[in-house]
């Protein structure tokens, strides 16, 4: 099944989504900082038989907004929510991978009502980073754009599907092959996450929830300990032989497990 664009203008912010149509519950996938919604690609092809899927170029990435003046988690949690209602998504699942998981895991928090199931990829609530930001700028700094293909930024920005999917996300210019967005968005977008952490959000979750974590990922183990035993109703699971970015790498493994999630949400069991 082919997406289709579709547009949602939230105070002034556009932003751009991927709907893959589909016959049943619906999906919204939610990237992470610097990523784009064609990342969830083969993710959707597995899902859109059975659910609606739409993935979301988040403010500040990709074909929307690329200078959003608001970039706080209480911007994107908005924005989740007007794309669930103008796009007549009821009670949709949230799908999302690091910071779009964030957003996702914040929604679900803020508006219980709208929720179906949230769904974390290497995602949590997370703790004080002050170092964040200028880790992630300095990361930001050493791409050495523009680059001169995609194949290139490919090789550079990660092996096999991993690269290929960051790479997916870039626009051709005429000097060569740039990141769609803008370093210090992506900067400013992790200010709050820097200052505390979220736990208290996480608590207050009710709906069932999954967590995904890669073998080799960033989520420390001692939170991923306290997100089950301070969070809802939780199925975690971690996949062998994954990265950060176990999303793009082993997209099937995720989409067996979603589903089989999904199944259980359905015959009460979750």
């Amino acid at each position: 099944m082919e997406w289709s664009e579709r547009v949602v203008v939230r105070d002034g912010v556009r932003l751009v989504c991927r709907d893959r149509g589909g016959p049943g519950q619906p999906l919204v996938l939610l990237h992470g900082l610097a990523g784009h919604a064609g990342e969830w690609d083969a993710l959707a092809r597995s899902l859109d038989p059975r659910y609606r899927v739409v993935a979301v170029d988040q403010r500040g990435h990709g074909a929307s907004e690329r200078h959003p003046r608001d970039v706080s988690r209480a911007a994107h949690v908005a924005d989740v929510v007007a794309v669930a209602e103008r796009l007549s998504l009821r009670r949709p699942v949230l799908v999302g991978q690091s910071l779009g998981g964030h957003t996702a895991m914040l929604t679900a928090a803020a508006h219980p009502g709208l929720v179906r199931a949230l769904v974390l990829v290497e995602a949590g609530p997370g703790g004080t980073n002050p170092n964040g930001p200028a880790d992630v700028g300095g990361w930001l700094d050493s791409w050495p754009t523009p680059f001169p293909s995609p194949g290139a930024a490919a090789a550079f920005l990660g092996d096999g599907p991993v690269g290929a999917g960051w790479a997916a996300g870039l626009e051709e210019r005429e000097d060569g092959w740039w990141p769609r967005f803008d370093r210090d968005v992506m900067v400013d977008s992790l200010a709050e996450n820097a200052r505390r952490s979220f736990r208290t959000e996480w608590a207050r979750i009710v709906c069932p929830t999954l967590v995904v974590l890669a073998q080799s990922g960033l989520i420390p183990a001692p939170e991923t300990d306290e997100m089950l035993r301070r969070g809802p109703v939780t199925l975690a699971m971690s996949i062998p032989g994954t990265g950060h970015d176990l999303h793009l790498e082993r997209p099937d493994v995720l989409s067996t497990a979603l589903t089989a999630f999904l199944d259980d949400i359905d015959r009460g069991r979750a």
